[in-house]
């Protein structure tokens, strides 16, 4: 344990390092935050009565959504992980006393943090200080935010859970830009990263709502935003949970079975 802690630690230090990359996500993140809630202030204009969502909570879930972007985003990935499984430096990986699936998912959540820890604190201030209707609120009381954060941590997980399979699925082919293609923009699609689950077409959204996807950023964008309450968030968190129980079992199996095939060449 002690040594995954020190993984953590490192990785999280290493990417704090990289501030002029996060100045420049942030100023992207502004400009897609202040897009999302103009274009959906026009749409509410014509018929508020219409969305499942009230405007202020959809101004909350963009903001909330553009602060811990990097948490959940399923276009991050390490792209050192690829390359050493493509030219054979997974051999080194391999031979040192460590469980590879287990420092692969802590680094990917310590790089995720970091990278969050960045760019939250400023779109946050930014975003409480706005106008009405266009700023962002807290939740109703301290226990939806407690209950928020604790989800947020859920959602880190599953998605850490669903790149680890990508991960793993580098070991069967000859490259994994294909896989990260597509899960990057049907996921996101998904997980409500375009637009909230709740608008989705009802039969739809309830399949969704069931997957790995909805277990993601649409669960505690909702629970920040006062959309899930009452039995409706207790059956959202008891997915997350189960989505990254269930994830991390697959991840670990095929890891497993991966690790006991593959062949590395040359010397």
């Amino acid at each position: 344990m002690n040594a995954y802690k020190a993984i953590f630690r490192i990785q999280f230090t290493n990417s704090l390092q990289y501030r002029a990359a996060a100045l420049a996500g942030l100023g992207t993140q502004f400009v897609w935050g202040f897009m999302y809630v103009l274009a959906f202030r026009a749409f509410y204009a014509s018929n508020p009565a219409a969305f499942p969502m009230t405007f202020e909570q959809t101004v909350s879930y963009i903001w909330i959504q553009q602060a811990f972007l990097a948490l959940y985003a399923l276009w991050a990935y390490d792209y050192g992980i690829f390359d050493s499984i493509e030219s054979g430096q997974i051999s080194y990986e391999l031979a040192r006393p460590l469980n590879l699936y287990n420092r692969w998912f802590t680094q990917a959540v310590s790089n995720r943090m970091a990278r969050a820890f960045l760019r939250c604190a400023p779109i946050l201030l930014v975003a409480f200080i706005l106008p009405a209707p266009f700023r962002l609120v807290l939740p109703a009381d301290a226990a939806k935010l407690g209950i928020f954060f604790v989800s947020l941590l859920l959602a880190t997980g599953v998605t850490v859970g669903i790149v680890m399979l990508v991960y793993v699925s580098a070991f069967s082919t000859l490259n994994a830009g294909g896989t990260r293609m597509v899960l990057s923009s049907a996921g996101e699609f998904l997980a409500g990263g375009y637009i909230p689950v709740p608008f989705f077409p009802e039969g739809f959204r309830r399949v969704v709502e069931l997957s790995p996807f909805g277990a993601m950023q649409n669960t505690p964008l909702l629970i920040y935003s006062g959309y899930l309450t009452d039995s409706a968030l207790v059956q959202a968190l008891a997915l997350q949970v189960f989505w990254l129980a269930a994830l991390v079992l697959a991840g670990r199996l095929l890891m497993k079975r991966a690790l006991g095939r593959v062949i590395v060449q040359g010397g």
